[in-house]
């Protein structure tokens, strides 16, 4: 007797997981038991009558199991795809968020690509900035920051993968406190916590239990690390240096007043993303 079909199970996980309010049911059944079945997702399209296998439907139930118990879809595959590249993900960095990569868009949109120049990426996680920015500009060379060792693991072996890890050197320190001397960078890039206590009580179980607080928790109004790391920008940037840190959608006045109180900024802006929310504090160093 044959077993289930691919599309059998598809429908089952689908209907499994919005019973558990599960963002995106049927993209994450889909991504499920594609990786279950070591296919993509085209492949899976195409073989929705095949029977599964006993072996295959365990694997598959395994996997959407997780997904209903809120573990995020990338953190189960191990990998999550950002500015067109996939990065390696464990529970010891932050999930690249799509929005992130506002701030690799102004840097392409500013510099020229063959410019040669070094750049840092305060707190750089999965090293997803990092690594981006270093393929895309083939002669720039980035200090990957950041204060935990498991994460900077992850960055090295992302560095690695893109065939960039001669140009990108993940440097351990807080980022606050970045090992460059001053004036060394054409351009620093950051996305620090930025989410405020009453934002963390109310984050949903995926981020709030599965992704590092170390990566999410911003102090008391979510701006304790843009603080801190501010001026660590205007150290570390050139005259003429650019500058450009992700913030919540509701700090934009006060994180640029933060910036604005820095004598060493000629310009602090503002940035927007496609939604019209703010993203992002662009500066220039006088």
């Amino acid at each position: 007797m044959n077993g289930p079909s691919v599309r059998d199970i598809l429908k089952k996980s689908e209907a499994f997981l919005a019973e558990r309010g599960v963002d995106c049911p049927r993209l994450s059944a889909e991504l499920l038991l594609a990786e279950a079945l070591g296919l993509d997702r085209l492949h899976l399209f195409l073989d929705m009558a095949r029977p599964l296998t006993a072996d295959e439907v365990s694997r598959a139930r395994d996997l959407v199991a997780r997904r209903g118990r809120g573990e995020p879809v990338a953190l189960i595959l191990g990998r999550k795809e950002f500015f067109g590249l996939e990065f390696r993900v464990t529970r010891d960095v932050l999930v690249p968020r799509p929005e992130t990569e506002l701030l690799l868009e102004e840097a392409q949109r500013d510099i020229p690509k063959d410019t040669a120049f070094l750049a840092a990426d305060l707190g750089t996680g999965s090293g997803c900035l990092a690594v981006a920015l270093a393929v895309l500009f083939p002669q720039a060379r980035v200090a990957a920051v950041d204060v935990s060792p498991a994460a900077l693991a992850v960055a090295r072996d992302n560095t690695q993968r893109h065939g960039v890890a001669e140009r990108v050197l993940p440097v351990r320190a807080d980022a606050g406190r970045c090992p460059l001397a001053d004036g060394s960078c054409r351009l620093v890039l950051a996305n620090p916590p930025y989410v405020s206590a009453p934002e963390f009580a109310g984050l949903s179980c995926e981020v709030r239990e599965f992704e590092p607080r170390l990566a999410l928790w911003g102090g008391g109004d979510g701006l304790d690390q843009v603080r801190a790391q501010a001026p660590e920008v205007a150290r570390l940037l050139a005259p003429g240096g650019l500058g450009f840190m992700e913030i919540g959608c509701s700090q934009g006045p006060a994180a640029l007043e933060i910036f604005q109180a820095l004598a060493a900024f000629s310009r602090a802006t503002v940035l927007r993303d496609l939604a019209g929310r703010q993203r992002a504090v662009a500066v220039l160093r006088g």
